[in-house]
């Protein structure tokens, strides 16, 4: 069974980064979102470091064909397999839940699963490239940033998809306005982000209230949907220099790219998560009322059954007579 897990593991792995590297950047393999390392770290968190294999082969299959060098390949590919393998640890070390619905988890994801883990598979990849001569030394910076980026929007775009998803139900008996209201959602976050990113003016921020409105009546799952959505039209718009990215540099991209492509990341997820908590704190009232409830009714009726049984006193028994 385990086996199994691998051969999905690197078969998903394969697959996404192909789709990722539609929008490369930097030498035909460095590109602004990684949904790979999502994977990789959604994976580890469901099934644990046995599948950690199946992160290596699924990066070695992908960087065969386009590394420089063998030796470089065998470098990425372990990098690679080390940051979600070093996220997981992290996330580990503090206690993080899957579910994602508490506050300290959203926090966590963010800032040890995305933003520390990845240092890893950024400053080993690129380092690589520039030994092997794949990369200009001068070229290390930008080619990190990008890096750096593309593993960290992987993490913060679908592991909490991939999450949401497992332990999220079809709601087959939910009313018809309810499914309008979530297509409305889906589609109008991916128009305004479209708009927002067409012209000159940068009015990315006018994603933001679609991100809030999916965190509050979806949670976890809108949330997440949303900001794929979102960050990936904004990285599509980066790869192609149009729109707000036009008039700057690779290195200046990446960075305005990562400042809105985080921001939106820790609107939806911690907004859900504190919904998540706020749901969670709503409803454990009410099964503490309810308990409470049921205390009141026991005691009432032992109350009840104590006064039929309990024997007539003296003054009781003498007014019964006289009568």
């Amino acid at each position: 069974m385990t086996a199994v897990k691998i051969l999905a593991v690197a078969i998903a792995y394969f697959v996404a980064a192909k789709l990722g590297l539609q929008q490369q950047l930097v030498r035909g393999q460095v590109t602004p979102l990684w949904p790979s390392t999502g994977i990789a770290l959604a994976a580890l968190l469901l099934f644990g470091l046995r599948i950690s294999p199946g992160i290596t082969l699924g990066a070695f299959l992908v960087n065969v064909s386009i590394g420089p060098t063998m030796a470089a390949v065998l470098a990425i590919s372990v990098g690679n397999t080390l940051a979600p393998v070093g996220a997981y640890l992290l996330l580990e070390r503090v206690g993080f839940r899957i579910e994602l619905d508490r506050l300290r988890d959203a926090l966590a994801l963010v800032f040890l699963g995305a933003f520390a883990g990845m240092l890893v598979s950024a400053t080993v990849g690129a380092a690589s490239l520039v030994v092997a001569g794949g990369l200009r030394p001068s070229q290390f910076w930008p080619a990190w940033s990008v890096w750096w980026t593309g593993d960290a929007m992987g993490v913060l775009v679908v592991t909490p998809l991939l999450l949401a998803s497992r332990t999220t139900r079809i709601p087959w008996d939910a009313h018809p306005l309810r499914w309008v209201e979530g297509a409305a959602l889906l589609l109008g976050t991916f128009l305004v982000t479209l708009v927002a990113t067409a012209g000159p003016i940068n009015l990315l921020f006018l994603v933001f209230p679609f991100l809030i409105w999916s965190a509050l009546r979806f949670q976890l799952l809108g949330a997440a949907a949303c900001a794929l959505i979102a960050t990936t039209v904004a990285i599509v718009s980066a790869a192609h220099h149009s729109g707000p990215f036009a008039q700057h540099n690779l290195f200046l991209n990446m960075v305005a790219l990562q400042a809105f492509n985080a921001s939106a990341a820790l609107t939806a997820l911690l907004l859900a998560a504190i919904i998540a908590e706020r749901n969670q704190a709503h409803q454990n009232i009410k099964d503490v009322c309810a308990r409470l409830n049921e205390v009141a009714d026991r005691l009432a009726r032992d109350k009840k059954l104590e006064i039929r049984l309990r024997p007539p006193r003296a003054g009781e028994r003498s007014r019964d007579r006289s009568q």
